[in-house]
């Protein structure tokens, strides 16, 4: 795989902290930092604009750098001393809800020495259930392997030409070149074809069932009902007046 060159400035050990950081993002740089198992971790810092543009190389983010690591004070009558690592980007930190870059962690690697990276999975090919209506359904979407950095493929491919309704493509079928190993269990379902499924509700009352009952209000008698209903009801009993003596 080919590499990529990318200057980055040592950042001094009392420049840490929120409030540097800050700082230098406001002047173009991100804060980074690039470690080794074994090893003191180096504070660095790198052009934003730069940066990007080695991400948007084919290998995208498993592209292969070479750090030119200058002082904290390059220029005329600083110091010149300068490092050379050669790094992969383990992870990259973003704003919440903006675009812009946080900061960048850096994996300080060997040529000669196999490492473990994830990288992208892609279809080959016209899958037959597709062509009958089904629907083709990844299941996983990136592989992690283990090679020589130099080895790293842009992408594992899956045919699936031959892939019907309801059949599966596992692990055992991705298309693998010469001194990648595979870190899945061979057995793991990568894409499937499943038949599309429609779904109807009734909306009319289904025949034979009771339609809601209506509700029946008493009927207010008429004046004259009302009259007449009083002539007919029987005078209420009057109480004998008490004779006054």
């Amino acid at each position: 795989m080919e590499q990529v060159q990318l200057q980055a400035t040592l950042r001094k050990k009392e420049e840490a902290g929120k409030r540097f950081a800050t700082a230098l993002r406001k002047t173009g740089l991100v804060p980074a930092v690039v470690y080794k198992a074994g090893k003191e971790t180096i504070a660095v810092a790198v052009n934003e604009k730069e940066f990007e543009k080695v991400l948007h190389t084919s290998a995208g983010g498993n592209v292969l750098i070479e750090l030119k690591i200058l002082g904290p004070h390059s220029g005329a009558g600083a110091d010149a001393k300068q490092q050379l690592r050669t790094v992969i980007i383990k992870e990259i930190q973003h704003h919440p809800y903006k675009d812009n870059i946080l900061n960048v962690d850096f994996h300080q690697i060997a040529l000669d020495e196999v490492i473990k990276v994830k990288v992208p999975i892609a279809t080959k090919g016209e899958a037959l259930g597709v062509k009958a209506g089904g629907i083709l359904e990844r299941i996983m979407w990136e592989m992690e392997i283990e090679c020589l950095p130099t080895q790293i493929p842009e992408k594992l491919e899956i045919d699936v030409t031959d892939l019907d309704l309801n059949h599966t493509k596992t692990v055992k079928d991705l298309i693998v070149p010469a001194g990648i190993k595979i870190l899945a269990e061979p057995e793991q379902i990568v894409v499937t074809i499943t038949a599309k499924k429609t779904v109807e509700e009734a909306v009319a009352v289904p025949e034979g069932e009771a339609a809601e009952p209506e509700v029946l209000r008493e009927k207010k008698p008429t004046e004259e009902e009302a009259a007449a209903a009083a002539e007919a009801a029987p005078s209420p009993e009057k109480k004998p007046k008490e004779e006054k003596k």
